[in-house]
């Protein structure tokens, strides 16, 4: 266990509560000390539920610990059932709770409840939130499933196929989305569009607003809709393995990806794709090619988050935005093997870690020009002072807006162009204010507004103008040579001495202040170039015309 500050995911019983939360008539019995109740504040405050998690926590105390904790238990189990009377209840244990042994399953099974009681057994300590996430959902549908599958698959399969042949339209199954998910409502209407579209039926969406009644016809689907693999995967290969139902494998996140989903999901179904797909339009495809958005090509990007979103992101920002992914990487280490794989095809080696700080130091030593990430990945950007936008968990409560805001299918596609553009834009903007900021029609302590008030008449001015024509992208190895607003603060006061090799180069004042005026994404190069034309001179002091003498010359 690693003592930090910030953590990707919480331990497995959140992930327990996700799936509990999103289902209906569904209880979960949590053995729990007192302080293990933040959880519910997860749901309300961040997602903004009405409603509280359908939880009942033990709360024992540090003198409970002396008795009888199991009696806790047991008692708390008996009066969830009186008094919130679910269909069904799921119980387990927190990850401090998990230390006194109490076994919520077996005492729960001795209460003999008139409704299925489900046990999680979910080791905290080895464990996290999206693997607890997706052991509880296929626990709750293998329980509550059992009584079929004491027929095999062929069977089933054969059932399916005779309810076809007599007109039954082609149904499926949507897995995955739970309480606490990256725009998971939203997605599943884009995804439910796009399956009607193709005139294929929803039997059942689970865990999101399915009850434990619902989750008894999931083998009557013909196939499964997996919309997020680190929660639905494990349950989609036991459904294929019990039932013979299949399950797609392409996540529709970009306007590429939700087409080959629609052709995976029409063989599937066995239905017509081609005059569907004709009648499909998506903003962002043309944004992306558009002149206002030329600018964009080659923009340097690092990605990290949940496997899903980062695998789609990537594709999606190399194949449609035409960026060049740098580096991406994730935390879901239940799937290292698939991000790398990936990551691979952009000639690339994934970053595979929970630890923020080892995230941080790649993206200070890439020095991308826009970061797709977590809440964690726009705090690491933001102090890097490189463009960001959320894409995967976790994520504050910002990331749940209040207007339609899906990642996935072609509406998805749309708001992920202005997601990811929005940040770029912003910087163009704030180049040309610093850039025009000197004359009279600006205020001299005016920012650009998506700095917000962070640099008011207060705070010293942040130099960040228009890039040169002469500078490339390519080449930039570190973020420590890029000026720092201090720096450039101090500009105006004093000269800077910068270590070069052995020898130190000093720059004088208005060389310095001219540099600040170099966007931050190209002002490394600019410096190294500038200093090591000033050295190859015999030069240390580096005055106004050396920097213009050295633009002239690597501008040949």
């Amino acid at each position: 266990m690693q003592l930090t500050l910030w953590t990707y995911e919480g331990p497995p019983h959140v992930g327990a509560m996700r799936v509990a939360t999103a289902m209906k008539h569904l209880h979960y019995v949590l053995h729990a000390p007192q302080g293990d109740t933040y959880a519910d504040l997860l749901f309300t405050m961040i997602e903004r539920l009405p409603k509280s998690p359908p939880v009942t926590y033990t709360t024992f105390q540090a003198r409970d610990l002396g008795g009888d904790t199991a009696n806790l238990f047991k008692n708390a189990a008996k009066e969830s059932y009186e008094r919130f009377q679910p269909q069904a209840m799921i119980v387990g244990a927190s990850c401090t709770a998990e230390l006194i042994q109490d076994d919520p399953g077996g005492l729960s099974k001795a209460l003999n409840l008139p409704i299925p009681v489900i046990p999680l057994e979910l080791p905290s300590y080895q464990k996290k939130e999206n693997w607890g996430a997706a052991e509880t959902f296929y626990q709750i549908v293998r329980h509550l499933t059992v009584q079929d599958t004491q027929r095999p698959a062929a069977v089933h399969i054969q059932e399916r196929s005779e309810k076809r042949l007599a007109g039954k339209k082609p149904s499926c199954n949507i897995l995955g989305p739970t309480a606490l998910g990256f725009r998971h409502r939203d997605d599943i209407k884009e995804v439910s569009k796009m399956l009607e579209m193709l005139g294929i039926e929803i039997n059942v969406i689970a865990p999101q607003s399915a009850s434990p009644a619902d989750i008894t016809r999931i083998a009557q689907a013909d196939f499964n809709v997996v919309m997020y693999p680190e929660i639905a995967q494990t349950t989609a290969s036991w459904l294929q393995r019990m039932y013979g139902q299949a399950y797609t494998k392409v996540v529709p996140i970009g306007v590429n990806a939700s087409i080959d989903f629609m052709k995976e999901v029409a063989q599937l179904a066995g239905v017509e794709s081609t005059q569907v797909l004709q009648t499909i339009q998506a903003n962002a495809s043309w944004y992306a090619r558009s002149v206002d958005s030329t600018y964009l090509t080659g923009k340097r990007v690092f990605i990290f988050g949940d496997a899903t979103h980062v695998i789609a992101a990537a594709r999606m920002a190399r194949d449609e935005m035409g960026f060049a992914v740098v580096g991406m990487g994730t935390y879901s280490r239940e799937f290292a093997k698939e991000v790398r794989e990936a990551a691979k095809s952009y000639g690339l080696e994934a970053i595979i870690t929970d630890d923020y700080l080892e995230v941080e130091e790649k993206v200070a030593e890439l020095v991308p020009e826009l970061v797709l990430g977590t809440q964690m990945e726009r705090h690491i950007a933001k102090r890097l002072g490189v463009p960001c936008a959320v894409i995967s968990a976790p994520m504050h409560v910002q990331d749940f807006p209040a207007r339609y805001a899906p990642q996935m299918g072609f509406e998805g596609a749309n708001v992920l162009f202005d997601t990811w553009v929005h940040p770029l834009m912003m910087g163009l903007e704030e180049h040309l204010i610093m850039m025009f900021r000197e004359d009279f029609e600006f205020h001299p302590e005016h920012a650009a507004s998506h700095l917000g008030h962070t640099a008011g008449a207060s705070s010293p001015t942040r130099q960040v103008p228009q890039a040169p024509a002469y500078f490339e992208v390519d080449g930039l190895e570190s973020t420590q040579e890029l000026l720092t607003e201090n720096e450039l603060c101090k500009s105006d006061a004093q000269p800077t001495t910068t270590p070069t090799s052995t020898k130190e180069t000093v720059w004088s004042a208005d060389a310095l202040k001219e540099l600040g005026k170099i966007p931050f994404f190209v002002r490394g190069k600019a410096r190294r170039n500038t200093e090591k034309f000033a050295l190859e001179h015999g030069l240390q002091h580096i005055t106004l015309e050396m920097l213009y003498d050295a633009k002239a010359y690597y501008s040949r």
